[in-house]
């Protein structure tokens, strides 16, 4: 009798474990998710999605699109998305602001941007008296657009002006149109944009400033009410993020469902290769204190706030100090 005692509590400690380790037999938790960009950056959570990562780490996620971070941010913070891929500039001034945003990932840590004029303007003198689009003032692409901008000389509202026109693609299509002189945007429309002659004024990721850019955003709220909820987000990010570094078919084809058609073959492969770089994607997925401190320096111009405000290490740390991240790129 003892020993079938034994032999039940063990099969239940192990079916216990199971679930533990592979959520995907319990019920899914159902969690709407917001991200700000149709742009490489946004891959880990193509990925997340695409690969059945989430699902296998008991989430059901709902993607949806917001067209630029500060619509995305104030989604965030209405809690009609409770999670969300967008760029640490919008969490940080919405934080100053008064909301309890935080960051939770590190995502991409890199300005991974390019300032690209129409194909006949080919040096920044050229772009005087011109206007330039971003997606919204406040965006992550109105603060590249106006750091870019000074790198090369001009000065936005005197020598330029800053137009509002929305997405990536929205804005690479306003300037080969003609409706504005030139823009700043990532891949992969950096690449079609390049391809169709638009010209690079100003190479972003060549300039060597740290910026925390796309990454995983709540606010502290449901951190505090949904602990495993963003447990199992974070894991779920830090194993898209190891999928998009060792498997090229399932992140070209995340790739190519979210951009849509039309995009060449070539154009998918430099987009995913491009984030193959601890410096833009790193492993560990850390947000980047560093990049913070250069948008409250830059942007923000807080002089009182620090970066650690404006995160939340707490699960990323977990999975670094159990040596979990480290042994999936381990694995064979």
């Amino acid at each position: 009798m003892t020993k079938l005692r034994s032999f039940a509590a063990t099969i239940f400690f192990l079916l216990l474990l199971a679930l533990w380790v592979n959520p995907i037999n319990a019920q899914l938790t159902k969690l709407n998710v917001g991200y700000s960009a149709i742009s490489g950056d946004q891959l880990p959570a193509w990925v997340a999605k695409e690969a059945g990562i989430f699902q296998k780490n008991g989430l059901d996620v709902q993607l949806i699109y917001f067209t630029g971070g500060t619509t995305a941010v104030m989604a965030l913070v209405s809690a009609d998305t409770p999670m969300s891929q967008v760029a640490g500039a919008a969490v940080v001034n919405s934080a100053l602001a008064g909301s309890d945003t935080v960051l939770i990932v590190g995502g991409v840590t890199s300005l991974n941007y390019y300032l690209m004029a129409q194909p006949q303007i080919k040096t920044a003198e050229q772009l005087k008296g011109g206007s330039v689009a971003i997606s919204r003032f406040g965006s992550a692409s109105d603060f590249i657009a106006r750091f870019a901008l000074s790198k090369i000389g001009l000065t936005p509202g005197k020598d330029v002006t800053l137009v509002q026109i929305g997405s990536t693609g929205a804005r690479m299509d306003a300037t080969l149109a003609g409706r504005v002189q030139a823009t700043v945007i990532n891949p992969p429309a950096s690449f079609i944009g390049q391809k169709r002659g638009m010209t690079v004024l100003a190479d972003l990721p060549k300039l060597g400033l740290v910026y925390q850019h796309t990454s995983a955003a709540t606010t502290r709220k449901y951190v505090r009410e949904h602990p495993d909820i963003v447990r199992r987000y974070v894991k779920s990010q830090v194993e898209a993020v190891h999928r998009i570094y060792t498997d090229k078919e399932i992140s070209i084809k995340a790739l190519s469902k979210y951009f849509g058609r039309g995009v060449e073959p070539e154009i998918l492969e430099k987009t995913w290769a491009n984030l193959l770089n601890e410096s833009v994607l790193p492993r560990k997925q850390y947000p980047s204190l560093e990049g913070i401190k250069t948008i409250l320096a830059t942007e923000a111009k807080s002089t009182s706030a620090k970066p650690e405000d404006f995160v939340d290490l707490t699960f990323v740390r977990e999975l670094d100090q159990s040596g979990y991240i480290d042994g999936l790129y381990k694995k064979k």
